[in-house]
């Protein structure tokens, strides 16, 4: 069975492609440290997989620790998710931001390069093409000065990856730029689940709605945009976890000429602060308590993706609309708040 190495495998988008990657009849191995994740999802993958799988508690920042799970397995991919993902965080401390992400990634590709894993899908994000001049964003469109230190990390992350690919013709890479991932498993037995606080919009909304904050605040109602709040592109987490399970099999069965390819994920349409909360009220039959705040910063104004080379390469469409993805975040709130 063809084995795959997901890094940050407990966490929310790790999770949901290690089922995924199970369910096509892959063999997985899950690195994580934790540190924005909780290592009682493992218990619920295996309750909806059915399925055992090898995992370590590592930090990717450890060399040594990061080489064990390498020297003890024969991988034919790596999926690397495990970094560190709020805005706000690393504006208040990007030396944690630039530590933990670029030093992970260099530990990992040192290593792909050692023990001859030739395969590589990276999670990047929409948050590498800043304010973009031109919506949809496709994967021409020239990418902006940063809005965070976590946007520069993914920016950086990118270029060392493609950098490396110069020193190894049969390295190759599929960097997937996504958009806005929400949603839960149709089990309810997983979802977004923050270890720390949640900064995502969709589980602030439904924690909202549930008790656990007074209020949401919507951040910008001056924005120039339809309804005056920033527009964002919404992807259900299970048509996320399958294109990165098509990802792999491109690589590993189609064997592209390109070394590097870079793809979106998304939606195809942008949904506004305000249109995703009224999404929330129409699903859950009830009102959410939100108020207007202030911009702020490093927030993008608009950013939304055309899906048509991800559709081209890999055969991957989104199935599930706004709707959807509102109706089951809800559902796993309530079943993982009683």
């Amino acid at each position: 069975m063809t084995k795959i190495l997901v890094t940050g495998g407990a966490g929310y988008i790790g999770s949901h492609t290690i089922i995924d990657l199970i369910d096509v009849g892959y063999e997985v191995v899950s690195v994580d440290n934790f540190i924005n994740s909780n290592a009682q999802t493992y218990e619920r993958i295996h309750q909806v997989s059915n399925s055992e799988f090898q995992t370590y508690d590592i930090d990717l920042c450890v060399h040594e620790d990061l080489e064990r799970a390498f020297a003890e397995n024969d991988f034919a991919a790596v999926i690397h998710f495990a970094a560190l993902k709020s805005v706000g965080d690393s504006v208040n401390d990007p030396l944690q931001y630039y530590q933990n992400n670029l030093v992970g990634l260099i530990n990992l590709l040192q290593l792909q390069k050692k023990y001859k894993v030739k395969n590589l899908i990276f999670s990047s994000s929409c948050s590498v093409y800043g304010n973009a001049e031109e919506l949809p964003v496709t994967e021409h469109t020239p990418l902006k000065e940063a809005e965070s230190p976590y946007a520069r990390t993914k920016q950086i992350c990118e270029e060392i990856i493609f950098d490396f690919l110069k020193t190894d013709p049969d390295f190759r890479a599929i960097v997937l730029r996504y958009f806005n991932p929400a949603g839960a498993h149709s089990s309810n037995l997983i979802g977004e689940s923050p270890h720390n606080i949640a900064n995502n919009l969709v589980p602030i909304i439904t924690e909202t709605a549930i008790g656990k904050r007074n209020k949401l605040a919507v951040f910008g109602s001056d924005y120039p945009t339809r309804d005056g709040t920033c527009i964002r592109d919404f992807i259900h987490i299970m048509d996320l976890a399958a294109a990165h399970t098509k990802s792999v099999d491109f690589l590993l069965k189609e064997k592209p000429s390109d070394q590097g390819i870079v793809i979106n994920l998304g939606s195809g349409t942008g949904s506004t602060v305000l249109e995703v909360i009224h999404s929330f009220e129409k699903v859950s039959g009830q009102k959410l308590n939100y108020e207007m705040a202030d911009r702020r910063p490093g927030d993008v104004i608009a950013v939304y993706a055309d899906y048509r080379k991800a559709k081209k390469l890999l055969g991957w469409t989104p199935a599930r609309n706004l709707d959807e993805i509102m109706h089951s975040a809800w559902q796993w709130e309530l079943k993982r708040s009683h």
